[in-house]
């Protein structure tokens, strides 16, 4: 079944992290209580507010999305579709190894009550690792696949990640900067073929970041070979640095194919850390979220034309 594809502009401001946010931002282990389950609602209303202003300060509406979670974000996918813009909701677990489906087999119910514009999963995946993990996340995400193209209206985002495996590591001393130059490119595209091969058919490839122009073509080829010509590509920050995101930006938007980013930790963390420090003020929080939203779609809208 091919996918249906979306290749217009696409800047996502993702903000669906849960076990991340509930230890790293906040300390918490084990089962949350209601009042902390609020407390971290109210801070991802700061990354939605923030979202906002930048899209009042310039950013295309049309162009700008969301990507949040049902447990802390159902108000927040609620009311950004009521006002029209792009959303999207995971479908797996946070935090796993292997994908597997944060609702099981109720997954569907759990889209069809929001309708996000994007189903997305989080997948980690090595071509070369452990056959038989790699076939049990294939065979869950064809069942994903078949469902969104047959019976959803929701389109189907596949964040891709591609862990080295530690004989890969090794081959490399450990050096992890080297896996990302010189394995990691011909891995994403070896991936994204057995995905295929699987009938797991994505219609936007989230990616990590790629330091060579070359590699950004080559992925594109992949996730559009075989009549799959309106398939997208965007960026994700993978909590890089300001720098190397930019870096990264900047390589994908020359590209023909890819049509975006979707640019989170980088842009709300610090933020929301001096915030809950005390250190600036809700409404500076909400500002410079905004402000590096703004930046990372200027940088890339500029490299965009510049490469025309």
């Amino acid at each position: 079944m091919i996918p249906r594809g979306f290749d217009r502009p696409l800047y996502v401001l993702p903000f669906d992290h849960r076990g991340s946010f509930e230890t790293g931002m906040f300390g918490w282990k084990g089962a949350l209580t209601s009042e902390q389950t609020a407390q971290i609602a109210a801070t991802k209303q700061v990354i939605y507010d923030g979202f906002k202003t930048a899209v009042a300060a310039g950013v295309h509406k049309e162009k700008a999305g969301i990507l949040v979670d049902e447990q802390f974000g159902a108000a927040i996918l609620r009311e950004a579709a009521a006002q029209g813009y792009v959303t999207a909701c995971p479908a797996e677990k946070s935090g796993q190894e292997e994908f597997d489906f944060e609702y099981g087999d109720d997954f569907a119910k759990h889209i069809e009550a929001f309708h996000p514009t994007f189903c997305k999963v989080l997948v980690r995946y090595n071509p070369e690792g452990d056959r038989a993990l790699n076939r049990r996340q294939s065979a869950r995400l064809h069942r994903l696949s078949d469902y969104l193209h047959s019976e959803s209206r929701s389109l189907f985002m596949f964040e891709l990640l591609v862990p080295p495996e530690k004989a890969q590591l090794d081959k490399l001393k450990g050096d992890k900067k080297a896996y990302d130059l010189e394995l990691r490119p011909r891995l994403m595209v070896e991936t994204i073929q057995q995905l295929q091969n699987a009938h797991v058919e994505p219609d936007v490839w989230k990616v990590e970041g790629l330091d060579s122009r070359e590699d950004c073509e080559e992925i594109v080829a992949a996730g559009r070979q075989g009549g799959r010509d309106k398939v997208g590509c965007i960026i994700l920050g993978r909590g890089e640095d300001d720098k190397k995101v930019r870096e990264w930006l900047a390589t994908a938007a020359g590209v023909p194919g890819f049509i975006g980013f979707a640019v989170g930790r980088t842009d709300f963390w610090e933020p929301l850390v001096n915030w809950r420090a005390k250190k600036i003020t809700r409404e500076d929080a909400v500002a410079e979220i905004a402000r590096r939203y703004r930046e990372f779609v200027d940088i890339f809208e500029k490299e965009k034309v510049r490469a025309a």
